[in-house]
């Protein structure tokens, strides 16, 4: 029990404290939620991202390890929510919303900082986090504007969408420039350390804001789907994660560590995207918030349960 609650007093306690701000501004000053996540996306994001993948010594084969336990991460994952639906009987709207609220996981603004704390630092952990951000991040804006308005989705607006995410040029950009060894200017280099070190906080603050956003109750109508949603992102997620891990282990080698990572990034709560979405299209808004906020406020509890097994297993 003791080391339980270390790991929840030193690494899931500071990011609450940090969200708890972020919520407490929210509520004090009404900050302009779009500014905030804007500073994300177009700044913070790209530079940790492109920080870690110049500077972090990771292989193809690693990086394919990744992509490859995430597809089949996603994969099953769907699986398991179409079995759900089916056995509740959901309608066309609630399918979607359900399927969003379990395959979008917060990697970024929850996931970053949480690696950070779960590995110390560690440059490793961090840069396989980025990955799983990086594609993660995709899936919304592609899949995620089909499940939930196949019939209006517009396959050139999606493509604009895409192509005005900084992360598909900061990746390739990274990887060439570590590769032929090239030296970034000091001009540059500074505001890029400047912006990447800017990350981890303002995302943690972002979060907040978006949670003090929020309405704080559940409906009774809604307390079965909500309590399966948590329950499908917060347990069956890492459970999955690590049945995953341990039968690729079987494949291909694949160390502790990057194991662990790969587990801690899956134990994250619903994304505020499956929101956004369901905001634009009017589909399940209330369920989407409800969900995300529940998934975040219990993950206080599942992630410090999750660090706590693996730090048992990797001593």
């Amino acid at each position: 029990m003791s080391i339980f609650l270390h790991i929840l007093m030193n690494n899931v306690l500071p990011m609450v404290i940090m969200i708890g701000l972020g919520i407490v501004i929210q509520r004090a000053f009404k900050l302009d939620i779009k500014t905030l996540s804007k500073l994300n996306f177009y700044l913070f994001s790209p530079a940790i991202m492109f920080d870690l993948l110049y500077k972090t010594d990771i292989s193809a084969s690693v990086i394919g390890k990744i992509l490859f336990f995430f597809v089949l991460f996603m994969v099953t994952q769907y699986i398991i929510v179409e079995v759900v639906i089916r056995i509740r009987g959901y309608g066309p709207s609630m399918k979607s919303a359900m399927r969003n609220s379990v395959l979008f996981y917060n990697s970024a603004n929850y996931g970053i900082p949480l690696n950070q704390l779960a590995f110390a630092g560690n440059e490793k952990t961090l840069a396989i986090q980025v990955l799983i951000m990086m594609v993660q991040s995709l899936v919304p804006n592609t899949y995620g504007i089909y499940n939930v308005n196949a019939h209006k989705a517009d396959m050139r607006a999606i493509w604009r969408t895409i192509l005005s995410m900084p992360i598909i040029y900061v990746i390739p950009i990274a990887f060439l420039l570590r590769g032929f060894e090239v030296t970034i200017p000091q001009p540059l280099a500074t505001p890029l350390e400047y912006l990447s070190s800017a990350f981890i906080g303002t995302a943690l603050i972002t979060l907040g804001v978006q949670l003090g956003n929020m309405e704080w109750k559940i409906k009774r109508s809604l307390l079965i789907d909500v309590s399966l949603s948590g329950m499908l992102r917060l347990v069956a997620g890492p459970l999955l994660a690590w049945l995953i891990v341990w039968l690729m282990g079987y494949a291909m080698p694949i160390d502790r560590l990057t194991a662990a990572a790969l587990i801690v990034s899956s134990a994250v709560p619903t994304s505020l995207s499956s929101v956004l979405l369901a905001v634009e299209f009017d589909n399940e808004a209330e369920f989407a918030s409800q969900s995300v906020f529940v998934s975040t406020i219990l993950s206080i509890i599942t992630v410090t349960a999750v660090i706590f097994f693996l730090q048992l297993e990797i001593g």
